[in-house]
């Protein structure tokens, strides 16, 4: 069984399987390819990616040009983060707006995150092991990003200014304004 809640945004899903407990601990079908088609969840997913971060580690805000756009399934094996996913289509009614989720190994939830959204997420936890399905492979080429602190999204982390962990890579990306997007909505391949 699983059950599919919608967000602010809802193209953005919150998956939550179906979870079996007893005294030797759980056991939950993170993906079932039939559970999503029942759900109109179409995505034929070809790669799954795994990252290890310490508390105060933000990563993204991250896209793939399409049409090596990706669609992703997010969730965490290992301690706390906040996800975040970012409307970037054009003339879509939340362009510009994303959506904050709490995702941890305890609650088990999943984020599904379709192609045409920037993303990203910090580690609330001492450290976190974050795991994500993705539809396309990667790119080096469409690889774009979007300022994690960009003052015009006003995305709160959830971690303190002196505690953010950022990559090199990641402070140097564009504001939201000055990012090369190529989605618009309605017609995302």
């Amino acid at each position: 069984m699983l059950t599919v809640e919608k967000t602010s945004i809802p193209d953005l899903l919150i998956l939550k399987p179906n979870i079996f407990e007893d005294s030797r601990g759980y056991f939950f079908e993170s993906f079932n390819a039939k559970l999503f088609d029942d759900f109109a969840i179409t995505s034929n997913f070809v790669q799954d990616n795994e990252s290890f971060s310490k508390y105060g580690v933000i990563r993204g805000l991250h896209y793939q040009l399409s049409p090596y756009s990706q669609t992703k399934l997010v969730r965490v094996v290992y301690g706390k983060i906040l996800d975040i996913a970012l409307d970037i289509r054009r003339n879509s009614p939340t362009f510009g707006r994303y959506v904050a989720l709490e995702i941890s190994a305890e609650n088990k939830a999943q984020f599904y995150i379709p192609k045409g959204f920037a993303h990203g997420f910090s580690v609330l936890s001492d450290s976190a092991i974050v795991c994500y399905k993705c539809d396309a492979y990667y790119s080096k080429e469409a690889e774009r990003g979007i300022r994690f602190n960009d003052p015009g999204l006003k995305i709160d982390w959830g971690i303190p200014d002196g505690s953010m962990v950022v990559s090199e890579k990641d402070l140097k990306l564009p504001f939201f304004s000055e990012a090369d997007i190529n989605f618009n909505y309605g017609s995302i391949t």
